[in-house]
């Protein structure tokens, strides 16, 4: 396991948790239990875990949770500045292997004041509104409505810088054959067909564009990590061994950590069929239930994963 990777975290003061606290994490790992049970919450947990280095790339990450949560609300209302968003989160504490960081907010004389404090305990405060703020490269977030033109614009880019224009085209004739090359032109990403025409993306469905996205963003995050929210969204269960055989041999060559959710059965029998194929033994399975009013983990490492999904046993390990 890399350095960079997360291996275990302590999440408090956060949305539905409490305190909580997982372990064993791998290389690729994916994320099931019922609903509103936590799953996508984690995820925004240990994504503003990862972005933590330094004051304004926690506040780029506590902003965008809030931003993809509401995402469809800004279609009528105006998207809301950055002391909003954080107003919206309140609290926040995380300790993992790779840092501890907390957030909160105060009132004083009529006035709101942002402290955010690392692991050495040193201080930062925001106190302004100004949206320039910078993003880390490499660490993504797809969220279960997919990417937009312009996200998924950005993480193309390195699949070109990297020259892996061929490889993410045979990822695509496999999902359709009808499909010659994928390209963006004007900045719209577009198909071209059998017949030579170019056609819009939007036209082949939600699931090519999510897959495509995952793919390009594989690339992006080289050395950094992937978050995908409902990675089997519009993704027929006949596509999913050929969706996880990409991912975990992508992320393994890029060095890549990815978080993913599901409630689908057929995504995490997939996921295990793959895994035990390509003797990928960075892997983990993460149960999240609620117990006793508390939300908890547990953690299925590859061994105990595997034999669970073969003997046909339901990974309800913590119920």
């Amino acid at each position: 396991m890399n350095e960079h990777f997360i291996k275990n975290i302590e999440i408090k003061n956060f949305k539905c948790f409490d305190n909580f606290k997982a372990e064993r994490f791998g290389r690729v790992n994916l994320i099931g239990g019922k609903n509103n049970v936590g799953k996508t919450a984690f995820m925004e947990a240990v994504y503003v875990n990862v972005h933590s280095d330094n004051i304004e790339h926690l506040i780029i990450s506590l902003y965008a949770i809030v931003y993809i949560r509401n995402y469809l609300e800004y279609v009528t209302e105006d998207i809301p500045t950055v002391s909003k968003a954080l107003d919206e989160v309140k609290k926040y504490n995380t300790k993992s292997n790779i840092r501890s960081v907390t957030f909160k907010s105060e009132s004083k004389k009529a006035k709101k004041k942002y402290y955010f404090f690392d692991e050495e305990r040193k201080k930062g405060d925001f106190s302004n509104d100004s949206d320039d703020y910078d993003d880390i490269e490499n660490i993504k977030f797809i969220d279960n409505y997919g990417f937009t033109n312009f996200q998924l614009n950005n993480v193309y880019t390195s699949v070109q810088l990297k020259n892996k224009e061929q490889e993410l085209n045979e990822y695509i004739q496999e999902f359709d054959s009808t499909i010659k090359f994928f390209k963006i032109i004007n900045d719209k990403p577009q198909c071209q067909v059998e017949n030579e025409e170019y056609r819009s993306l939007s036209e082949f469905g939600d699931g090519l564009k999510d897959y495509i996205s995952i793919i390009c963003s594989l690339y992006a995050c080289e050395n950094g990590y992937l978050f995908i929210d409902e990675i089997d969204n519009g993704i027929h269960y006949t596509q999913l061994d050929k969706l996880w055989e990409i991912i975990l041999t992508i992320s393994k060559q890029q060095n890549v950590q990815v978080f993913a959710t599901t409630h689908s059965k057929e995504c995490i029998e997939s996921y295990a069929r793959v895994a035990k194929r390509l003797e990928d033994e960075e892997i983990a399975f993460i149960e999240l239930c609620k117990r006793e009013e508390e939300i908890k983990a547990f953690v299925y490492p590859y061994d105990w994963f595997i034999d669970e999904i073969e003997q046909e046993h339901e990974v309800r390990g913590c119920l």
